[in-house]
């Protein structure tokens, strides 16, 4: 099987409010987790898949992501380029204002910047391409469904109900925020011209993705006892 051509949008915008004060002097991105930024972290899962083109949406203390961003094209392994939102557009609304930046026989993989995991991108990308459809989520199993998206699957890992911040959940598999998009459902996506993926697009998808589960560690950075938590398990997860 040829692997398509893969584009990363990174979602990397946000306030950070949970986290303040820290958010105040640095963005929620590079919060630092074991001595590194939480973008290393990524940036790592790109190196193993070898992806190399990156788009990421700032807004909340540019100046140190564009630091940032110097940075790693340095190196020479990554072309990484700004996508600057002076008021934040949502999830949905980054993809609407770069409706080009992924052409319509790529991928594209969106991430959102502030979970830290050691997923396996190629195993995932491999997933999407083996699939009919053109959309795949990436699901971890919650112990919180009430506080995530929460998915149910079909016996074959199609997506036939997803909700978000369910008062009842139907199941504990919770959306990751990490996607896989065929070029051209991402360039209808921006022609929705929507604000959030998760309330606004992906109910629409509903029948038309696929699930992806990680059993390994994927944690949301978006508290500081989850900042707390991350700090104890980096060394036992990221190690190697």
């Amino acid at each position: 099987m040829t692997m398509k051509r893969t584009k990363v949008l990174l979602l990397a915008g946000g306030l950070g409010t949970r986290l303040k004060p820290l958010t105040d002097r640095v963005p929620k991105c590079l919060v630092p987790v074991g001595g590194r930024p939480m973008l290393d972290y990524w940036f790592d899962r790109f190196a193993v898949a070898g992806l190399r083109d990156v788009l990421i949406n700032t807004h909340h203390l540019p100046d140190q992501v564009r630091t940032y961003i110097r940075n790693v094209n340095q190196t020479g392994r990554f072309h990484m380029r700004e996508a600057w939102e002076p008021r934040l557009l949502g999830s949905a609304g980054t993809v609407a204002a770069n409706r080009d930046w992924v052409a319509d026989d790529e991928l594209c993989l969106i991430v959102y910047a502030d979970n830290l995991s050691d997923i396996d991108l190629s195993a995932l990308l491999t997933f999407h391409q083996r699939h009919d459809e053109p959309f795949t989520m990436v699901l971890f199993h919650t112990a919180y469904p009430s506080k995530c998206g929460i998915a149910t699957l079909d016996d074959e890992d199609r997506i036939i109900a997803f909700e978000e911040k369910p008062e009842h959940p139907k199941s504990n598999l919770a959306n990751a925020g990490v996607y896989v998009v065929d070029g051209s459902l991402y360039r209808q996506i921006a022609e929705m011209k929507a604000f959030d993926l998760g309330f606004d697009v992906l109910p629409t998808l509903v029948g038309n993705m696929a699930g992806w589960t990680w059993h390994g560690y994927h944690r949301d950075i978006g508290t500081p006892e989850s900042l707390a938590q991350a700090e104890r398990d980096i060394a036992e997860v990221f190690s190697a």
